[in-house]
């Protein structure tokens, strides 16, 4: 990368692409592999749900994404993480799943 820092997608001269010349290559690309209409922006979101859905810290994800913060982590992907509630149901239904393959029956009995 060129002197101009910044960007990610430099330039012959260095400087980092404007935002529409990113676009525009990733249209040329996507439609050259018949993939599917999807955004850049799209495939971020879906960068970062993956590692949340794996039971990363925000931490973590912060850093994954370059965030500058914790806090711009959380007020963009804070729905995703699961909360007390979705951990407990979750033990729930394992627990009855657990039970009911056990051949004594639910109660172990």
């Amino acid at each position: 990368m060129g002197s101009q820092g910044g960007g990610c997608s430099p330039t012959w001269a260095g400087r980092p692409l404007h935002n529409n010349a990113v676009t525009y290559r990733w249209r040329q690309t996507r439609k050259a592999a018949g993939t599917p209409s999807i955004r850049l922006h799209d495939l971020r979101h879906f960068y970062a749900s993956r590692p949340i859905a794996a039971g990363c810290d925000v931490m973590t994800v912060q850093r994954a994404l370059g965030h500058s913060s914790a806090t711009t982590t959380l007020n963009s992907y804070s729905h995703p993480w699961p909360t007390a509630e979705d951990r407990t149901r979750a033990a729930a239904g394992e627990l009855w799943t657990a039970a009911l393959a056990d051949e004594r029956g639910p109660l172990g009995l």
